[in-house]
């Protein structure tokens, strides 16, 4: 998991040249003009997923085995609950047309704020709940998930 400010996201350039492709799409795309839908940047192998939502009390772990995310927070900010796979069980098992393996974390929580302008890089080994309201107070966000295939 790699969580940064986008304009420091060069730092993260050479991890993967489908992750630069990716980050240049944040950094020269009108996020906050553009409406909620999926962008194809390059076909399966690169996509982002605009979403506008409000923040929940509750949700499950998900983990992914065929992309990366770049979540990426355009208006607003959330709490991401952050766990290893390895730190959760399955409770309800991986769908490879979804690409998503929903899970329930072992032990106590961990979470990291995500507010404008930040961005966070989950990889497969990385469950993560991410759209959670902070001090249980349910706010709207606008963000966007790039999918990067691996």
């Amino acid at each position: 998991m790699i969580k940064d400010r986008l304009e420091y996201a060069e730092r993260y350039y050479n991890i993967l040249d489908k992750l630069k492709i990716g980050f240049d799409w944040l950094k020269n795309s009108d996020l906050k003009s553009m409406e909620s839908k999926k962008y194809i940047i390059d076909g399966e192998n690169l996509y982002a997923n605009l979403q506008d939502y409000d923040t929940k009390l509750e949700a499950d772990y998900e983990v992914h085995r065929k992309y990366i995310d770049i979540q990426y927070m355009i208006e607003g900010e959330e709490n991401i609950g952050i766990a290893t796979k390895s730190d959760c069980t399955t409770c309800v098992e991986y769908n490879s047309k979804t690409d998503l393996e929903f899970m329930k974390k072992t032990g106590e929580e961990e979470f990291i704020k995500l507010t404008s302008g930040d961005f966070v890089v989950f990889f497969p080994q990385d469950a993560h709940k991410p759209s959670m309201s902070i001090d249980n107070n349910i706010k709207h966000v606008k963000k966007v998930i790039v999918k990067v295939a691996i």
